[in-house]
């Protein structure tokens, strides 16, 4: 795994594939194809050389992401309460380095594991925006639209969000709002980078974008 760009503090991913799936019909999602290949492994490609460690999260089996290679966490709340399940279970997990060898991170991306075009710059600009507002989160939009589950976030707030959804929180932007959260903004044409493959239909229009655009890593 590379080291993380030093132009940052130490950060992990966390690729968020713990949902039911239920507009896809069901089942994993991101181990539906694209162009030949899991979804999934799109977006890990995309995301690993941004990030100093990355993690999946999913519940159930984990064995059938074993071919990704990627340590598999699943949501610490019963009853798949959503991203921020998710999030959690990766700050956790993060924290949990501390008390080991290595870099401790700082901080935890997360995306969704159907965004197939996450941008290479990322981290980059996440960070950037974060800085550049003086606060601890940060966000991304594109074409004028936010994204909260493509975020940055702090480490030590993972008591706070805990806590914020065992009172019954689950929407990201409600949460992030009592703290602050920067946006890092990204054009929307000729594709959206935060594309998400939600639906059959849109799994088609995202082969239709790789065909037409091809997208670089």
């Amino acid at each position: 795994m590379p080291e993380a760009d030093s132009a940052f503090p130490t950060t992990w991913g966390v690729v968020l594939a713990g949902g039911l799936a239920r507009r896809m019909g069901g089942g994993d999602k991101p181990l539906r194809l694209l162009a030949g290949r899991p979804l999934l492994a799109h977006v890990v490609e995309r995301l690993r050389p941004q990030v100093s460690s990355l993690l999946l999260n999913a519940n159930g089996d984990a064995a059938r992401f074993a071919a990704f290679g990627l340590p598999v966490i699943a949501d610490g709340l019963p009853d798949y309460p959503g991203p921020l399940a998710g999030i959690l279970a990766g700050l956790d997990r993060a924290a949990e380095a501390a008390h080991s060898a290595g870099p401790a991170p700082e901080w935890i991306v997360s995306v969704p594991g159907d965004s197939p075009f996450i941008p290479a710059d990322l981290v980059a600009r996440l960070h950037a925006a974060r800085r550049a507002a003086g606060v601890t989160m940060a966000c991304a939009r594109s074409g004028g639209w936010s994204h909260p589950p493509v975020a940055l976030w702090p480490v030590a707030l993972r008591h706070e969000l805990r806590d914020a959804l065992e009172s019954g929180e689950r929407k990201i932007d409600r949460w992030t709002a009592r703290f602050g959260c920067a946006s890092a903004e990204w054009p929307d044409l000729p594709f959206d980078p935060f594309f998400n493959a939600n639906t059959p239909g849109e799994l088609a229009e995202a082969e239709a974008l790789l065909q037409s655009h091809a997208p670089a890593p």
